[in-house]
């Protein structure tokens, strides 16, 4: 079958366009097995995740050639024993993380404080950027045949990481004022979507102008260019009818550029929520800050999937909707690398099969 498949990892200074092919000849994924179905590929969307694949996941031992892709819209074509057949012909999302709990030992402590500990499809396995793809059945879920599978496609993982992230860990309310940094990427734009839905304000931070002005088309509140001086300044102005000014919830994938601009912009007992750290890991804090003001720091990680059936029912129903920023058919898969890679993108690079 076809399928964008990455040769090899890219080394240092590599452009990644370089060891992405098309091929015709991939192997197609075996019968499903129990709670599993395989789905034929309608579209599928990138995300920075599959950068991160192509040049090698720090501490994740990978064999290539292999095929990433974590965010499709697809027709189920069978299911395993066991799984309803109402399924079969049924247009879906994925869910790209499988909860891999296990079973406890005697002498384990509780986990009512653990979070879920996560294998990615697209990562840990074979991804969705071939004709099909096998998922578990409890990963999909149903869009209507009417939806655009382009459209669909560019939904699911950014705005479950955002829905997750924002809504379940932080838990925003109506009315709560929102920073969200770097807008433009896909998750940034569903934090954007999904607070402005809640009735939130929101302020936006881009390096482009041009991004701001898109975010300001979309609901952004205050649009801040990120020059790279302290814009946590402009941030709290924005908020000075509160006492001290400051937001209760900054939304930031960047981390190591933007991290302490964002806790400078928090007000007391707001919280910093981190689903990624694009420009690096090893961001400086303030502790002062953080025990004074009562922060709360949370790290995000995709979504479980009753956070996804409640995004998606979302989506179904016309309250969100994700923005698509350019559709590669599959054999230009090295260009939507490209895009992505670059940062040129506002909104989800899509791949239509």
């Amino acid at each position: 079958m076809r399928a964008a498949v990455i040769q090899r990892q890219a080394e240092p200074g590599q452009s990644i366009a370089q060891n992405i092919t098309v091929t015709q000849d991939w192997p197609e994924p075996p019968a499903p097995g129990p709670g599993h179905a395989t789905v034929r590929t309608l579209a599928a969307s990138l995300n920075h995740l599959d950068l991160w694949v192509a040049r090698g996941v720090p501490g994740l031992s990978l064999a290539y050639p292999r095929v990433s892709g974590s965010d499709a819209c697809g027709v189920v074509e069978a299911v395993g024993p066991g799984i309803d057949p109402a399924w079969v012909g049924r247009k879906v999302v994925l869910n790209a993380a499988i909860d891999m709990a296990g079973h406890c030992s005697p002498d384990e402590p509780p986990r009512s404080s653990l979070a879920p500990m996560y294998e990615l499809i697209g990562e840990h396995h074979m991804g969705a950027l071939a004709e099909k793809f096998n998922a578990p059945v409890n990963n999909l879920q149903p869009v209507g045949e009417d939806a655009d599978p382009v459209d669909a496609s560019a939904f699911a993982l950014g705005f479950l990481t955002a829905y997750s992230g924002i809504v379940t860990k932080a838990g925003l309310r109506a009315g709560q004022t929102v920073l969200v940094t770097g807008i433009g990427g896909g998750v940034a734009v569903a934090a954007l979507a999904i607070a402005k839905h809640i009735g939130c304000p929101v302020a936006v931070t881009s390096r482009h102008q041009w991004k701001l002005d898109r975010a300001k088309s979309l609901g952004a509140d205050l649009c801040v260019l990120d020059d790279g001086g302290d814009w946590s300044k402009a941030v709290r102005a924005w908020t000075k009818s509160r006492p001290g000014g400051g937001v209760d919830l900054a939304f930031d994938s960047s981390g190591k550029a933007t991290h302490i601009k964002c806790i400078k912009s928090l007000a007391r007992g707001g919280a910093y929520v981190t689903p990624g750290c694009t420009s690096g890991a090893d961001a400086t804090t303030d502790l002062a800050r953080l025990f004074w003001n009562q922060l709360r720091l949370l790290g995000s990680t995709m979504g479980s999937c009753s956070e996804f059936a409640e995004i998606v029912a979302l989506y179904r129903a016309g309250k969100l909707k994700p923005v698509v920023d350019q559709v590669f058919n599959l054999d230009q898969a090295a260009d939507a690398y490209t895009r992505l890679d670059k940062g040129e993108q506002f909104g989800k690079v899509v791949i239509k099969f």
